[in-house]
């Protein structure tokens, strides 16, 4: 087995890279392609934590076109973090990684409620925990979202993944440079 260069990883993911090259929705084979290299990473004994994020254009696009009040668009976003959440968890589990999805709003029904403790104890067992709903709270911005996500997970390192290109998720760091990020050493 590789010796990792990290213990921990959060991997931001946005809708748009769940979309593959459609660009809107959810392409199941991009999903299912997703979740194999996320596997392959998970392989190598890295502690791996998902946050879904909507694509900020999706929220405007309710707000100017549709007329949307902000707050209910906002909460539409999240919703919809959700919905990808739990596609990006059975295509984990259907390539064979126990997953738990924890959101920010509560619905027992489909996924935990995020508890801390519980989140990082899911991590400390091998499964990936994915978040969805952001913080639950309409009008956060990006930062606050990485920061939350920083604080609910004790990553060692964040990755972005935005966009889907030639069957390769384009994983970069977060706090040092745009460029694509190693998990070895």
């Amino acid at each position: 087995m590789a010796n990792p260069k990290y213990k921990r990883i959060l991997i931001k993911l946005s809708g748009e890279a769940l979309a593959g090259e459609r660009g809107v929705g959810v392409d199941i084979q991009t999903v299912q392609t997703i979740a194999k290299e996320i596997q392959e990473v998970h392989s190598l004994g890295i502690e791996i934590a998902l946050v879904i994020v909507e694509a900020i254009s999706g929220v405007e696009n309710l707000q100017q076109k549709a007329g949307m009040d902000r707050v209910q668009a906002d909460y539409t976003g999240m919703l919809g973090t959700v919905m990808n959440a739990l596609v990006m968890a059975d295509s984990l589990q259907q390539v064979g990684v126990d997953t738990r999805v924890q959101t920010a709003i509560a619905m027992q029904q489909v996924a935990e409620p995020y508890v801390r403790g519980r989140a990082l104890r899911h991590l400390e067992k091998g499964r990936i925990v994915i978040f969805g709903a952001g913080i639950g709270s309409p009008y956060s911005q990006q930062i606050q979202q990485r920061l939350f996500v920083q604080l609910k997970s004790k990553a060692d390192a964040i990755l972005m993944a935005k966009k889907w290109r030639r069957r390769c998720l384009q994983c970069r760091s977060l706090r040092k440079t745009r460029q694509p990020l190693s998990l070895k050493n």
